[in-house]
This record gives C-alpha cells, structure tokens and sequence, in this order.
C-alpha cells in the first residue's frame, strides 16, 4: 500500500540555523536528507510525519576531514563518500567495509551517515563499527553543541537521548588501535537487511559490537572482559550467550542469530590472532 504524498509539506534549509529553527518552532518536523528510510516507509504506508525538513543544501554537514586525533564525519556524508575518503580508509577501514554492503550503488549513493544513526535500527551496518570505535555523536539544538558517546546515545529500539529540536550533525571517531574486523551475515553479501552484523578491535584492549542481537546494537562487555582478562574464546562465547538477546522475526531465528553471533567472535578471534 503506498501513502498519498498531497497531505505533506516539505521545508528546505540553506543554513544550519535555519534547519534548527525550522525543528523548534515547527514540533513533529521530519529531518531528510538521503531518504532512503523514510521513502520505504512511506512505500509500505507508514506514516513517519506529514511535515519534512530536506537537509540536503547543509554542504558543510557533508565533510570528512580530522581535527586533531579525531576522525570527523559529516552526518550528511553518504556511504559511497565514506569509501572514497582517504581519511575513513587510513584510519577506519572497519567502516569502508560497512559503508560497501550497505544496499546497492544507488542507496550507498543517497544514504547518509546521520541517517543511519537517526534511523536506530539495530541492523544498522554502520552501528558495530561506531560502537567499537567509541565514537562520540555530536548533536546541534537551539542551545549549541553537544556530544554524546555513541554507547550512550541509543536508550531502545529505535529510541535515542536526540531531542525533536537537534540534529545530527557529525560522528567524531577518535584512534582505533589495534586489528580491525568487520562482517555481516545476511540473505545475500549486499542489499539485504543483516541478519548480524559485527565490528570488532583487537589491540591492547579487544572490543566487541553486535547488531540484530537485541532491540538496539551492543557493546558485548562481559565477553570483552573475558578475553581482555585472557579467558579462552569458549569462555567468551559462554558469556556472550549471556549478553545477547535475539529474536525471532521473519528475517531469521533467535536460534540461527545466537549461532551466528558466536561463529562470528570466534571468526574474529582467529582472524586477529
């Protein structure tokens, strides 16, 4: 069933300022930017809102470039962009990976890094990858700036602390130390929706990220601190047993994903020995 488009109303901001004033004067504003959630919903007859905000004009929001330590990302910059960076690429491959399986060209060519964030799926490819790199969002409302770990930024499933007024407006991803290790389990390589989805780091400190394991991505911190505290990697996988909290949808099985998520931290413990 598709949704009629006449009851909509679309704003467009040239400014960031007047992006945010658009979102705290007008309550229940839709930002957009690649679309390619919003136009699937819309496809199947949800209703996401009936006022939009395109986002598209912001090209300050579309750089990636570094300030400092810090890798930062432009929360319009699109999957295809993250490939071609030469800054991604240096220093955060894990992601170049994630940005490759994300649907076909043409979505890679639309969809954009906030996007992604905003949508909160917990099949999110990107998600694993900033959750291991303990990435910081940054976030802009009507009182400035302000940062929150990535960690923190989901409270439930398709819930974050992002207030109506604020935008996401970057990823700030500080240095990865260590081997970095990215995969994702689905019907096909590309375009299709994970059934999981892992990053992982192994350097001093082993950090693990799952998606489609429990309603948002997740640190796996108990099976971390199991092999970080030198415990064998069946160890690790009975913690993780502990961790996780699939489903079954028609996507996939509770049982397959558990089976899954598992040969994949044992995958990844081989492959960065």
């Amino acid at each position: 069933m598709r949704t009629a488009t006449a009851p909509f109303t679309l704003r467009r901001a040239r400014t960031l300022d007047a992006a945010l004033k658009i979102l705290h004067e007008e309550p229940g504003t839709v930002p957009l930017a690649g679309c390619t959630d919003v136009y699937v919903a819309l496809e199947f007859g949800g209703t996401p809102g009936s006022r939009y905000l395109d986002l598209t004009r912001l090209s300050a929001l579309k750089r990636i470039t570094t300030s400092g330590e810090k890798l930062v990302i432009g929360a319009l910059a699109t999957y295809t962009e993250l490939q071609k960076s030469r800054f991604v690429r240096a220093r955060l491959p894990m992601l170049v990976e994630a940005a490759r399986l994300v649907g076909g060209v043409q979505i890679q060519n639309m969809g954009t890094v906030g996007g992604n964030l905003a949508n909160g799926s917990p099949a999110g490819d990107t998600l694993p990858v900033f959750a291991v790199a303990d990435a910081d969002v940054v976030l802009a409302g009507p009182d400035g700036e302000r940062r929150v770990p990535f960690n923190a930024f989901y409270t439930g499933y398709r819930k974050s602390v992002r207030r109506p007024d604020e935008l996401i407006v970057a990823v700030e991803v500080p240095p990865v130390i260590g081997k970095q290790w990215f995969r994702k389990v689905g019907t096909r390589a590309a375009q299709a929706i994970s059934k999981v989805v892992f990053a992982g780091v192994r350097g001093l400190e082993t950090r693990l990220a799952l998606g489609s394991v429990a309603p948002t991505v997740v640190r796996l911190p108990n099976t971390e601190m199991v092999l970080n505290g030198g415990g064998s990697i069946d160890e690790a996988l009975r913690a993780l047993a502990d961790e996780i909290q699939p489903i079954d949808d028609l996507r996939s099985t509770a049982a397959y994903r558990r089976g899954v998520a598992a040969n994949l931290v044992r995958q990844f413990w081989s492959a960065t020995a």
